[in-house]
């Protein structure tokens, strides 16, 4: 008889967070008990940057990103509610426009004007959504291969959005978690993805019946962003990489007619998750775009 894998993702969060001098703070949202990570404080000339994470993911997937930031901006690193730490409710909806409103309630008493969102992948479309809830708007919005952004610029964003992604995303046994780590990337077999799948697969694993759940809420209005990011945005950085597996680089030519005015990197060799891949160049293009919008 097998025995499981033990899961030691809760030791190694553990070790991240003390590594990178964040503070783990929980607050609720929504009937969510809702866990995140702090560094920093707000203040007058200080950058408060909210970083949103993807789809089966957590509020780690930053981690690279953290000691490239500047030490003086004020970071909020949310598990977003049905994922990481945070609580999960089988009755609760998990759509784009749901998740914007539960992190527009949990800013809403944050004592800064000068707000800014980055979003991954999921995270990058309730950022495109959460943008046009706030008030104040933030002053940047910057999304990393967005989900909600459609693969040709025709498309209608009131149809239904059909993926079947959810089949890579949702890994049903360890075959599944190993084919999930190594397509999320460039799309091969890397010893990072393997380490990776075998840090996280455990914890994947038993998150099955909450990740289709997840799933299935996005996917019921997969195409929301298109509805918000427009004239009324706020300055706009887009980041995608040329390998991308789950949203492809096409999607970028959308932003082309739809907000032409937005600032477009694509780097190249690089696939869903550049704050991963290439962190260094990432979170330094990044770093320009806040300090600019932050006068």
């Amino acid at each position: 008889m097998s025995l499981p894998a033990p899961n030691l993702w809760p030791l190694a969060r553990i070790g991240q967070r003390l590594l990178h001098q964040a503070k783990r703070r929980v607050t609720t949202v929504d009937n969510h008990r809702m866990v995140y990570l702090e560094r920093g404080t707000p203040g007058p000339n200080r950058p408060t940057l909210v970083l949103i994470h993807g789809f089966a993911s957590m509020k780690e997937n930053w981690s690279f990103w953290l000691p490239r930031l500047p030490q003086h901006w004020h970071l909020l690193v949310p598990d977003l509610p049905g994922l990481g730490e945070s609580d999960y409710r089988v009755d609760a909806l998990y759509g784009y426009e749901a998740q914007a409103r539960r992190l527009r309630d949990w800013l809403a008493g944050l004592p800064t004007d000068n707000l800014h969102l980055a979003g991954s992948s999921m995270g990058g479309a309730i950022a495109a959504v959460l943008a046009h809830q706030l008030a104040p708007a933030p002053r940047s919005l910057t999304l990393l291969n967005s989900a909600g952004i459609p693969e040709r610029p025709d498309s209608d964003p009131e149809a239904r959005f059909v993926s079947d992604r959810d089949a890579l995303l949702i890994p049903q046994d360890w075959k599944g978690v190993y084919r999930m780590f190594n397509s999320v990337g460039d799309g091969k077999v890397s010893a990072s993805g393997l380490a990776m799948a075998g840090l996280l697969g455990p914890d994947l694993l038993q998150r099955a019946p909450a990740l289709r759940h997840i799933f299935r809420d996005m996917a019921a209005d997969g195409l929301a962003p298109m509805r918000y990011l427009g004239p009324s945005t706020p300055p706009l950085q887009v980041q995608w990489g040329d390998r991308d597996k789950i949203t492809p680089t096409r999607c970028v030519d959308w932003f082309a007619n739809a907000m032409p005015e937005a600032e477009v990197h694509v780097f190249p060799g690089v696939g869903h998750l550049p704050m991963l891949e290439n962190p260094s160049r990432s979170a330094r293009v990044l770093s320009d775009f806040v300090t600019r919008h932050s006068h």
